[in-house]
Parts: structure tokens; sequence; C-alpha cells
């Protein structure tokens, strides 16, 4: 596995008993969460049989710090305090076991918050959390120089205007910031105070995750004039677009048996920052962000694939290479192969990733999907 920016490592500790500067830091929420499977959401005043219960440690930043630990990148968290109580207690062992540097503040203030999702094998997910604003206050007193020394900050916009403190940190010290803007590019004011601080900018809107091209187009479009250097709009199983300069990326989500979406927007990210990170091309970094997000969803919980595996599933993920002119967005290439100098064509484990993708994919879209090259319509 290649160094991220020279601190990726599998270890976080070096012989030294030195703590390597975390290349990821998450800010944000902290709260357990039991994630319940079901093979369906049942109706008003019925009950559903859950299949699997697991734990993991919520909200987004921190789903990203504990999945890049799990592949090996040094994370830290910068989050909300939790209470001095056994479940907080929880939150902080789980972080620490996993690798993910910095403090976790307890307080007895109030108890630590707890989320609760139900997924059913469509892919849907309800959840419950509780999210109040003394919580969340927590973060406008946390200790941010974790930051001077990362090389990205991610940040969640449902966090309102705490957020605005550790994205003017980042920007004092250079530090890119990845934004999750989901709907919040709605707000114009919203995106006019942000825009400036925001490197990579991650954000959906409901009608692009119905297929609906124009949306996605429109929003990438409202994304990149706003000053943001990479725009990504992301589509559930349809997959995702990513804009970056003069470079359009279309890619498709393989087909998989959804049996846990919930952490699949998180995952996404995850992918995506780890590319990143590695310094990948925009191509591969998206790949390997859709390819990571698919496997998640085909089992509940959150415990990672390993890269190689999905590196493997990267290689099978449909893409389009689309131009901007004339105010529209024109496909020119369709990719059913990787670049010669991709660093997910070089892995090892080819035959291993083609076996995973037999188990997750359509046998029809497999046998299809042979290595060819691109073909220019």
């Amino acid at each position: 596995m290649s160094m991220i920016c020279g601190r990726l490592s599998n270890v976080h500790i070096m012989a030294t008993k030195k703590i390597i500067p975390p290349a990821y830091v998450g800010f944000g929420m902290l709260t357990p969460v039991y994630i319940m499977s079901l093979d369906q959401l049942p109706k008003l005043n019925t009950g559903a049989i859950v299949h699997e219960v697991s734990d993991y440690v919520y909200d987004d930043a921190a789903i990203i710090a504990c999945n890049l630990s799990q592949w090996g990148v040094s994370t830290a968290m910068i989050g909300t305090a939790v209470g001095n109580d056994l479940l907080g207690h929880h939150v902080s062992d789980t972080l620490k076991k996993l690798g993910v540097q910095g403090k976790v503040r307890f307080t007895k203030q109030y108890k630590t918050p707890l989320e609760v999702n139900v997924s059913d094998k469509k892919g849907a997910r309800t959840y419950f959390w509780q999210r109040t604003p003394q919580i969340l206050s927590t973060l406008d007193t946390a200790d941010l120089s974790l930051i001077k020394r990362s090389n990205l900050l991610y940040v969640d916009w449902y966090d309102g205007d705490h957020i605005v403190r550790a994205m003017e940190e980042a920007k004092k010290h250079h530090v890119p910031v990845f934004l999750n803007f989901e709907h919040g590019h709605n707000h114009p004011e919203l995106l006019k105070r942000y825009s400036g601080m925001v490197t990579v900018c991650q954000a959906v809107t409901d009608a692009a995750q119905l297929g609906k091209k124009q949306a996605m187009l429109g929003t990438a479009r409202k994304l990149i004039k706003s000053g943001i250097k990479t725009a990504i709009i992301t589509m559930a199983s349809q997959g995702c677009m990513a804009v970056q300069g003069d470079e359009i990326i279309r890619a498709y989500a393989p087909k998989v048996k959804a049996v846990d979406a919930s952490g699949a927007g998180a995952t996404f990210s995850s992918g995506y920052i780890y590319g990143y990170l590695n310094g990948w091309s925009l191509e591969d970094t998206v790949r390997f962000a859709i390819a990571a997000a698919s496997l998640k969803v085909t089992r509940s919980g959150l415990e990672m694939f390993p890269v190689s595996e999905i590196k493997g599933l990267a290689r099978l993920v449909r893409i389009e290479r689309m131009v901007y002119r004339g105010d529209q967005f024109h496909t020119i290439r369709r990719l059913l192969t990787l670049p010669p100098n991709s660093p997910l064509i070089n892995n090892p484990l080819v035959k291993e990733s083609q076996k995973l993708a037999e188990k997750i994919l359509p046998k029809k879209k497999v046998e299809r999907k042979k290595i060819k090259r691109s073909l220019v319509e």
C-alpha cells in the first residue's frame, strides 16, 4: 500500500512512541449508534423481526475516521462532548481501539446522545437521533490543534455554524476542507459563506437520486461556479458525478444485493478521501469511492472490506467522461477499462477480485465487463 503524504501506516504509534500526525481530521457530532437490519420496515402499530444488530460510532465524521483507520490511514476526531456514562466511555473506547486520535471530552451536563438506525433489504433507512443545541455547542470549545498538522479536515453542514471555526482554522494553516453539504446547497447564503473555505464538496439532490440528470448537472455547475474546486454529486444507487476543473466524470454504481444502507454515504466519502490523500487521479478516486460504498451495503455494520477487494470492484465501475460547453454537459467517452498507469490496475489479487465481483454482481454484468479499450462515441 502506498504512503499517504508520508503519514499512512498500519500502526499509529511508532517505535519511539510518538503519535503520527493525522492525515485526516473529522469534526462533528459524536454518538453511539445501534443499527438494526430487517427484511422490511413494518407498518404502523405492527412489528418486524430484526435479523442483525450492530453498534458503532456516528456521525459521518467519526464513521470516516474509523473507516480510514481500518485502511491504515492515521486519523483523528474532534467531536462533541459525551456524557460521563457507560455509553460515553464506550464511544471513547471504540475510537481508541480503532486507533483514532483525539481526546474525547466527558460532561455531566447531559447523558450521551444515542442514535438508532433501522435498515431494510431494499436500501431504505429510518433513523432516530438525539441532537440538541446544548450538545452541538460543545464543538465551540473543542481543541482544534490537531487540524494544523493534518492533510484534510472533514465537516458536515448539519452541524450548523459550529463548523465555521474549524474551517477557518483549516484555511489559516492551508489545510484542504471536505464539506458534506448534502441539501445545504439549496441555501444561497450558506453556499456563499462556505465556498471560500471548501476544497471538496459532496452534495445531493432528491431529483438526482431518482436519476434525473439535469438536477445532477445543475447542482454541480452551481457548486463549481461558487468557487469550490471539486464538486461531487451523489445519487445513491445511481452512482455519482464528480467535477474538478475541466474534468467531469460520471460513475455508475454496480448493482448489488443491499442488506444495510446505513453509513453508505459516509463510506463513499471515506473512499474518496482515501484516494484523495493518496494523490490518485479523479477517476481512480471516484471508482474506489463507489466500490467502497457498494460493498458496504452488502453487509450489516461498518466493518470495512479490505482495500484490495475494493480495488477489485473499482475496476468494474462504469465511467463516462463529459465536457461542459455552451452551458451544457456532453458525454464524450465511455470507459470500460482503466488507464495503464492507474493504481487500481496494479492489483495483485485480480483473480480474487473477479471472484468477489461474481458474488455481488449479476452474472450477465460480469460476463460483459471484460477488459476493453476506451470507446469514443
